[in-house]
């Protein structure tokens, strides 16, 4: 019987750890940051497309975004290892983003955005579970591109990557809205005269 390989290294016992080419960084170092944002934000539309299983109806529109957020998870890891492989160790045919992945975003938000009420208000995150879950979803998509491009000032971070990230932002934001919609959700909207509620 094989003998299960062990999770555990030691060898990030120093605060270090391996890129994909062999180099050793420190664990606080910007690119790790960046991996480490994208990773959350995959691991949180994870709990969205949990969340959608919950759901009883099993809608039609839930099985649309489950979909399209599993391709989402897919291009995410594919980002991560882009962000964890120095331009010197990348080779020819490593999974990546390309515009045609941002386009492909781009499209997915028209078609949920002529299904939508316009927005004319800010409204505050929540709504359904998976709804909430594809907000919080999106903040960290826009901490793991702040940290991109404050990389890109002094390392190389892929171009398309970035416009991925910044585009996959948005289309969370309109996931949101668009799955609560579809479950009867009411959005809630930022009131700028809020007062305390009456004890």
């Amino acid at each position: 019987m094989p003998k299960p390989a062990r999770i555990y290294t030691r060898t990030g016992d120093d605060g270090t750890t391996g890129l994909v080419g062999g180099q050793r960084v420190e664990k606080s170092s910007g690119r790790i940051e960046c991996f480490g944002a994208v990773d959350e934000c995959s691991t949180v539309i994870g709990l969205a497309r949990r969340a959608l299983k919950d759901e009883p109806a099993r809608i039609e529109r839930t099985r649309v975004l489950d979909a399209w957020l599993a391709w989402v998870q897919d291009l995410l890891f594919n980002v991560g290892s882009d962000l964890a492989t120095l331009p010197a160790d990348r080779r020819a045919g490593a999974p990546t983003v390309s515009a045609v992945d941002a386009k492909a975003l781009e499209d997915a938000i028209d078609t949920a955005q002529d299904e939508l009420e316009p927005l004319t208000n800010f409204i505050h995150p929540g709504g359904s579970w998976p709804g909430a879950f594809l907000h919080q979803a999106r903040t960290v998509c826009r901490r793991a591109e702040r940290l991109m491009v404050g990389l890109a000032k002094s390392e190389s971070v892929s171009s398309d990557a970035l416009i991925f990230v910044n585009r996959l932002s948005d289309a969370l934001f309109v996931w949101a809205r668009w799955i609560n919609a579809g479950l009867g959700e009411p959005e809630h909207r930022w009131n700028q005269k809020s007062t305390p509620p009456p004890t």
